[in-house]
């Protein structure tokens, strides 16, 4: 029986290996955390510093840099067969690199649910577990179909939102992106949806040009805060004031098994914030 392994990524690239890998390298934190979950974590050889959950299991992985500087000559000493990456996370060249010295390079680029989930049942099948893997697309989508029912009417009377990632410079999110879907499926208009780059740098001012009923503060990558929270609601008239929150960014950003509770925490929370608005 054949068990080689045959599998396009996001990129495009086609991935083939002999069989499901067992020398497996991530640069990408929420993925990292989706192999423990798969049943595939006990063949995780290195990892990014980024790279925290579940923290217990990751202990006594060697630690190859952050995703936008890894260290190549440690990941290649570790010998893997198997690396994971992310088109946004990481830089090309580290990609390429990795590629050109003979290690196969999985690389996701999910720009929608769908696509995260796509990207689940990818991965899943490369690491030989596929049953653990259709569960959790499963599971994603029940749970995506219960927040969109909850959501009802809210889809129609949508509220517009600021929701930047970066400060000083600020910096937005176009519509191609993940974060976007997942605003519009818990009933949220992008205010920066139709911006011609994906990642387009603003000014506060310009911000409130278009008019925005929520400012929504992710604490990463950027790590706002409360102090961020209190200076803009002294910056901004009200009602806006009284609607400027932080979120967390692990839920509006990241993919794989956080997206089980995380979109759902997320939900739970914008839903208290309309309730208030009324």
């Amino acid at each position: 029986m054949d068990s080689r392994i045959s599998v396009v990524d996001d990129l495009g690239f086609r991935v083939e290996l002999d069989s499901a890998p067992r020398r497996i390298v991530s640069l990408v934190p929420s993925w990292t955390e989706t192999v423990f979950a798969l049943g595939a974590g006990g063949n995780m050889v290195g990892v990014t510093r980024y790279c925290v959950e579940p923290a217990e299991a990751l202990a006594p992985v060697a630690r190859i840099g952050g995703t936008k500087n890894p260290d190549l000559r440690a990941i290649a000493a570790l010998k893997p067969d198997f690396v994971i990456a992310n088109a946004e996370e990481n830089r090309r060249e580290d990609v390429e690199r990795l590629r050109e010295s003979g290690i196969p390079v999985f690389t996701t680029y999910p720009r929608t649910i769908a696509g995260a989930v796509e990207a689940i049942l990818k991965l899943g099948h490369v690491l030989g577990c596929d049953p653990a893997a259709d569960s959790l697309a499963r599971e994603i989508v029940r749970s995506v179909s219960e927040i969109e029912t909850a959501v009802g009417v809210w889809s129609r009377l949508r509220f517009r939102v600021f929701c930047p990632i970066w400060k000083n410079p600020w910096m937005a999110f176009n519509g191609d992106t993940y974060a976007h879907d997942v605003l519009r499926m818990l009933g949220f208009n992008n205010i920066y949806a139709s911006a011609g780059e994906r990642y387009p740098m603003t000014t506060l001012a310009e911000a409130l040009e278009l008019r925005p009923d929520v400012i929504l503060l992710p604490d990463e990558p950027y790590a706002f805060s409360e102090r961020d929270v209190e200076e803009l609601k002294a910056a901004v008239a009200p009602p806006l004031s009284r609607r400027v929150l932080v979120v967390s960014g692990r839920d509006l950003h990241w993919y794989g098994v956080h997206m089980v509770g995380g979109l759902k925490s997320l939900a739970d929370r914008l839903a208290r914030l309309r309730a208030a608005m009324l």
